[in-house]
């Protein structure tokens, strides 16, 4: 994994995408060859752009298909483990562009269906980490975005299991689906936790900032990214004046580490703490691609589908149908519609002034 991506960081562009048909095989429709004439590399990206045009657009399922290696197929369809054919299409077509482009370097890309329930165990994961070269694919679980509730004016909340609500409105809390790449990571103390009597340990929380394009131009704006589902609740100040993190006071806060695995995010992508340790080293210096299912057109076709009483199946059309008979139809809340109804709230629901972090029992 390291050499290939070493090797794609290095080189030239021309080169660049005679690694890639390498590694990827016949993702162009041909053979595997290692070295081509400038002539049909030329067409294989041109190729690739029309396979990334068309996989957007919802083009032909067994056209774009055809492209996929046989290895990879086998993981293709809506059971446990599985990836559901269109999240599949959509992820490794934005790979394939970016890659051509070298603006990334990775060998491996991820994906995340959001209409799938989140449910660490027993769904088999909806967040999938691809590595072509080394025909690996795993599926694991994710947190969605949990929304909000501003009563009286418009509730746009989610439950835990499955997301019915969508957006890329600031202050929202709502996942956005959509093309990223994953850029710095930033790893901050939170505090300390209990891990064994009268033994403490440090929590440091690292985050994966994502930028996106289009509708999820936003992502750094909105601090959207992915973490481990895990917080520090009940925080108190408790006196460590030896602690690298003590404040000028001497304290530092203390509280129980909390893992939310099954649960719901402000808007980030959450994932189990035992996940993210393999997903931090992967895109560590090496950024790639992610690609999340639904956009704000997948909602708002599957939305006019259930209103009009068709199936969205029957009409082309992708959501995870356990997660459709729970929330009866998506919607997609755009940042020109929810953004002023979220400032005016604000405005009327001013917060309370902070409170200061309590010192915790015993500590003086």
């Amino acid at each position: 994994m390291a050499r290939l991506a070493n090797m794609l960081k290095a080189t030239p562009r021309t080169r660049r995408m005679e690694i890639l048909e390498a590694a990827f095989g016949s993702r162009f429709g041909r053979p595997t060859s290692s070295v081509r004439p400038k002539s049909r590399l030329a067409k294989g990206v041109g190729v690739a752009c029309l396979f990334f045009g068309a996989a957007i657009a919802g083009g032909s399922s067994g056209a774009l298909a055809a492209g996929i290696p046989s290895w990879l197929m086998t993981y293709v369809g809506e059971g446990q483990g599985q990836i559901a054919l269109p999240v599949l299409q959509r992820a490794r077509a934005l790979y394939i562009q970016k890659a051509s482009q070298g603006a990334i370097s990775n060998p491996c890309y991820f994906a995340m269906d959001a209409t799938r329930p989140n449910d660490p165990g027993s769904s088999g994961g909806r967040f999938y980490i691809i590595c072509e070269s080394q025909h690996s694919f795993r599926a694991i679980s994710a947190g969605h975005g949990g929304g909000r509730n501003l009563r009286g004016v418009a509730d746009f909340s989610n439950g835990r299991r499955c997301a019915r609500h969508f957006g890329n409105a600031q202050d929202s809390e709502l996942t956005t689906g959509g093309s990223y790449v994953t850029a710095e990571t930033k790893t901050s103390f939170k505090g300390y936790y209990r891990v064994a009597a009268n033994q403490d340990a440090a929590f440091l929380r690292s985050f994966i900032q994502f930028d996106g394009v289009g509708e999820t131009a936003n992502a750094r704006q909105r601090a959207i990214g992915g973490h481990a589902a895990v917080a520090l609740k009940g925080v108190c100040l408790r006196k460590a004046p030896s602690s690298p993190y003590a404040n000028q006071d001497g304290y530092v806060p203390f509280g129980k580490l909390v893992d939310y695995a099954g649960g719901r995010s402000n808007g980030c992508t959450s994932w189990s703490l035992g996940d993210v340790k393999q997903i931090l080293s992967m895109v560590k210096d090496y950024p790639t691609t992610l690609y999340i299912y639904p956009e704000a057109a997948d909602v708002s076709n599957v939305a006019r589908a259930v209103a009009a009483g068709q199936s969205p199946a029957r009409a082309g059309l992708y959501w995870n149908a356990a997660c459709l008979r729970e929330i009866g139809a998506p919607k997609y809340w755009s940042r020109q519609v929810l953004e002023p109804v979220l400032a005016q709230y604000k405005l009327d629901h001013p917060a309370p002034p902070p409170r200061p972090t309590p010192i915790c029992e015993g500590s003086e």
